[in-house]
């Protein structure tokens, strides 16, 4: 029986990895096919850096499991289920993920080149700028979150994408509402239309991001870099919080304080914080 071991958390500035302590034990391969044929749960298993390579892994379910740096090349992962698996830095090469399952996956730094992804679902799968793909490979509408994703409508709402790279993303009219965008890299995305309301974007970055006509009541950005972001025709950010937002010019701030923009009084209510007072209104 493999053991699950507890979880502990690294930020490292770009993404947030999770890491599991292994507690000395380590597995062999044949160890994790057993565990597979007894369709034993992989959830919390710690697989860093295991070889397992051009191993039989089709149907497998590794959701859960932790293959941070595993080397899975050439592997038959047909139908395999991947769901929430970690698989940061993992050697894809060559792999065959027809029809997988990697919902939410963890594929920062992976590299994917020659992998068959025919049928997979990579929805909410996160990736970064290091991630390699398939040449010719559709990334950007897959489902995937990451840069220059087209991701126009999703639902996100609540969504746990701390430090993720969104980089130049297509996020129209997406449902962002409560999500956790704390230190998530958003620099020229598209979030024209989003809803936003009661989202974290604490200490994220929305240079050259657009927000006209965002929903952003409740929003939290504070310490934000907002430098040329555009907020045109947003008809309401009662109790969002742009408390050391960075960037911001004057004439911005005195749009986003205008008249047009009633219940600016409004405090956050997590922030504890009145939208007026951390925009400065009182200078206009």
């Amino acid at each position: 029986m493999l053991v699950s071991s507890p979880t502990y958390f690294v930020e490292d500035g770009v993404s947030t990895h999770i890491f599991l302590m292994n507690n000395s034990l380590t597995y062999s391969v044949e160890d994790i096919l057993q565990a597979i044929a007894k369709e034993e749960s992989f959830t919390g298993i710690d697989l860093q850096g295991v070889n397992l390579e051009g191993a039989n892994l089709a149907g497998a379910n590794l959701s859960g499991a932790n293959l941070n740096r595993a080397n899975l090349a050439g592997a038959n992962c047909q139908g395999t289920d991947f769901r929430g698996t970690f698989l940061i830095e993992a050697n894809l090469i060559g792999t065959n993920l027809q029809n997988s399952l990697m919902h939410r996956t963890q594929l920062q730094k992976a590299t994917l080149e020659k992998a068959n992804l025919e049928g997979a679902k990579l929805e909410l799968a996160c990736y970064d700028m290091a991630t390699i793909w398939p040449q010719d490979y559709d990334y950007k509408t897959c489902g995937a979150v990451g840069p220059h994703a087209r991701l126009s409508g999703v639902f996100l709402n609540t969504a746990n994408l701390r430090y993720a790279d969104l980089r130049h993303a297509n996020l129209r009219g997406a449902y962002l509402s409560g999500a956790d965008l704390t230190r998530a890299n958003l620099q020229g995305a598209a979030l024209s239309g989003a809803n936003l309301q009661r989202a974290f974007l604490t200490g994220a970055c929305l240079r050259d991001a657009r927000l006209n006509g965002a929903e952003l009541q409740g929003a939290d950005f504070r310490a934000t870099d907002l430098t040329n972001a555009s907020f045109d025709n947003v008809a309401n950010i009662a109790g969002a919080d742009f408390t050391n937002a960075r960037g911001l010019t004057d004439s911005t701030r005195k749009m986003l304080c205008g008249c047009l923009f009633k219940n600016t009084e409004t405090w956050n209510a997590y922030t504890r914080t009145h939208t007026t007072d951390s925009l400065g209104c009182q200078e206009f």
